[in-house]
């Protein structure tokens, strides 16, 4: 089939769920993944043709983007910080947002190169923190927890994939009584933030096919992960050391005062790029 016949198949099909130009990005990003063929390539080239097998791979794309399933998903893979994670259905697709809380990191503690810094990243996911962490701070000695199996899965192939020397620990942080072992100087998290009065502002793709482990906290205790996690930072961060969390963009005023109550000190509460708080500080 010619492919620009494909293209207006996915126009067709998917017109109800995404705008045009979203759609034609979708299907060149498959096109790319799939075949080496990019926007151009098809404008200089419209009659370019695909045997059965090919189109089939497009074909099958479009019934997954039909049911709201994301295109990481779909492609098994995701761009964060400069590298590509494999993704699945176990894991939340890394977010934009999440970068710039790596940057932070980065940026307050690659200056101390050769400290032997430990840092532990909690909910670790598809590794992504971890693992950008573990690259971007070749001395750090980088622990991550996750209370999910088949995360930790993703997150140790991830690791493999991208030679970061990660210790990944199964562990329910809820049922965490200390975690003085790993005597960190950082500790990171994107605990579950996402309240069930916020579900209907969640994109349908999400809500299907991202795992509700990663991503929702009861309406009654929206900080109940940031409390947990603040209190046994406060036991086990070694002095001088600092706690990061990304946060629900609503809960900033919330998340300071809950971390000042914790005794942390230099507490900086950060807006994303779109203007919305997503991120806090706080130091021992």
């Amino acid at each position: 089939m010619v492919l620009r016949e494909i293209q207006h198949i996915f126009q067709s099909e998917l017109k109800d769920i995404y705008g045009r130009e979203e759609i034609d990005a979708l299907f060149f990003r498959l096109t790319e993944a799939y075949y080496n063929i990019s926007r151009l390539t098809l404008a200089l080239q419209p009659e370019l043709t695909l045997s059965r097998e090919e189109e089939q791979l497009l074909f099958e794309a479009l019934s997954g983007l039909k049911k709201y399933r994301p295109i990481q998903q779909i492609l098994g893979k995701a761009c964060f910080y400069g590298l590509e994670f494999l993704v699945d259905e176990h894991v939340l697709i890394p977010r934009p947002e999440t970068e710039e809380l790596v940057d932070w990191i980065c940026s307050d503690h690659k200056k101390e190169k050769g400290k032997g810094q430990t840092l532990l990243d909690i909910g670790t996911g598809s590794g992504c923190i971890a693992v950008s962490l573990a690259r971007n701070l070749p001395y750090a000695k980088v622990f991550a927890l996750d209370v999910s199996e088949k995360a930790l899965a993703v997150a140790g192939e991830n690791a493999k994939r991208h030679n970061a020397e990660i210790e990944f620990i199964h562990q329910d942080i809820l049922k965490t009584d200390t975690l003085v072992e790993f005597n960190p100087d950082i500790i990171v998290s994107n605990p579950p933030y996402v309240r069930n009065l916020e579900k209907k502002e969640i994109k349908n793709n999400v809500l299907s096919h991202e795992p509700h482990l990663a991503l929702f906290v009861e309406d009654g205790a929206p900080l109940i992960f940031y409390r947990k996690i603040a209190q046994l930072a406060k036991e086990s961060l070694k002095a001088g050391g600092a706690l990061y969390f990304e946060i629900n963009q609503h809960l900033g005023k919330d998340m300071v005062e809950m971390m000042r109550s914790k005794s942390f000190k230099n507490i900086e509460l950060r807006k994303d790029i779109s203007g919305n708080d997503r991120m806090i500080k706080g130091g021992r």
